[in-house]
């Protein structure tokens, strides 16, 4: 059975909208018992007569075992199957060499010049977040990117990406940091461009200009990886981050909440986001800044969407934004052309974030690729979620 938190939560998205800014924070064989009834006559006569014996039987009755029902949500153990294992970041069977390591927790810009990302259509994970302005940055996650020899380019740190990649115990890539993140730097295994790990793990393209010609290959991660002494096998205590339908099934959304969602524009001002839903493959695709959203494997498409809203704020005298990702907020889950209503709950400063539906249940994701959208209570409006 789904667990539930035993919580009871009020839905719908103007209550939930104006409480967020408001915030601006057995078996048994049964058989039955057989009689045999047995009668025996005797003659008393001088030559004895000898009649059949008699038997009279009742069938026995044998009730079906009965078998407690499997919850269809009850999470797979995650064991090495023929050289393959189920990943953390997508709840698909991936090489164990893949499945068991780290993953790469990278950031990306989405500046119109820096198009297009390189290793983007690899992430199993992408955070989509506000940084400067209406300008959004990606925090790609991945697993699969050992043949790859330009991934990014990579941007700077904001405090909150530090928390997105704990969750996931990702090793945290980055060039540079604004002045407010650095501080939480120490509480992450990261590879910072300007500091030391430059040349080791990044290069610069000649086909961009500065800020946005900053790449990493696996190649040169792996060396800053062990330049620095980082672990490349998961803490012994982490246990994954989603939870994912079993092998073989798709999840069911349940609620009474649950409607259509074959486009969903989430809100963001700049590149003006959107997601086209697929019924011939079941994958939602991108679009931005009016087209196609490229990587540079093609255009990239998802197969689960969540949308996340956050109380947010700016530091004193500054454009950086202060996003709390601690709050228990709210937001949705997409997925299979459906929508339904989701809260947010943080396990811990550094904890997994859980998604609960109306009823409390954690929310079980279909295997496949995650889109995250990070939106800010304080100035946006909520996500458009529109049907056939």
């Amino acid at each position: 059975m789904r667990k539930n938190k035993g919580k009871k939560y009020a839905f719908g998205v103007m209550a939930a909208w104006c409480l967020a800014v408001g915030a601006a924070a057995l078996t048994g064989c049964g058989t039955k018992e057989v009689h045999n009834k047995i009668t025996v006559e005797e003659s008393a006569s001088e030559a004895p007569e000898t009649k059949p014996i008699e038997i009279e039987t009742e069938a026995p009755e044998t009730e079906a075992p009965e078998t407690e029902s499997a919850d269809p949500d009850e999470q797979e153990p995650r064991v090495e199957k023929d050289g393959m294992i189920r990943s953390y970041l997508t709840g698909e069977m991936v090489p164990v060499s893949q499945g068991n390591r780290r993953p790469l927790a990278i950031m990306m810009s989405n500046d119109k010049a820096a198009l297009p990302q390189y290793g983007i259509n690899r992430a199993g994970v992408v955070y989509e977040v506000p940084v400067e302005a209406t300008m959004n940055r990606y925090l790609a996650i991945m697993e699969d990117y050992d043949d790859l020899s330009r991934i990014g380019s990579v941007r700077s740190c904001r405090t909150y990406y530090v928390y997105f990649a704990r969750e996931f115990d990702a090793i945290y890539a980055h060039y540079g940091q604004s002045t407010f993140a650095k501080p939480y730097l120490k509480f992450i295994d990261n590879i910072n461009g300007i500091e030391g790990q430059g040349s080791t793990a990044y290069f610069r393209s000649r086909d961009k200009k500065t800020p946005h010609n900053a790449y990493a290959s696996f190649e040169g991660i792996q060396r800053a990886i062990q330049k620095l002494g980082y672990s490349q096998e998961y803490n012994a205590d982490y246990d994954g981050h989603f939870k994912f339908a079993k092998e073989g099934t798709q999840a069911v959304m349940h609620g009474a909440d649950v409607r259509e969602a074959y486009k969903v524009t989430p809100g963001y001002k700049l590149n003006n986001p959107w997601f086209e839903y697929h019924e011939d493959d079941g994958l939602y695709y991108r679009f931005q800044y009016g087209g196609p959203h490229m990587g540079n494997e093609g255009q990239i498409a998802v197969k689960n969407l969540i949308i996340q809203y956050c109380p947010a704020a700016y530091y004193a005298s500054t454009e950086y934004r202060n996003i709390n990702v601690q709050a228990d907020t709210w937001g949705y889950y997409i997925s299979n052309g459906q929508a339904e209503d989701i809260t947010c709950e943080k396990d811990g400063e550094f904890g997994v974030t859980h998604y609960y539906d109306a009823s409390g249940n954690e929310i079980v994701l279909n295997p496949g690729k995650t889109w995250i959208c990070i939106c800010t209570t304080n100035d946006m409006q909520p996500a458009k979620i529109e049907g056939k």
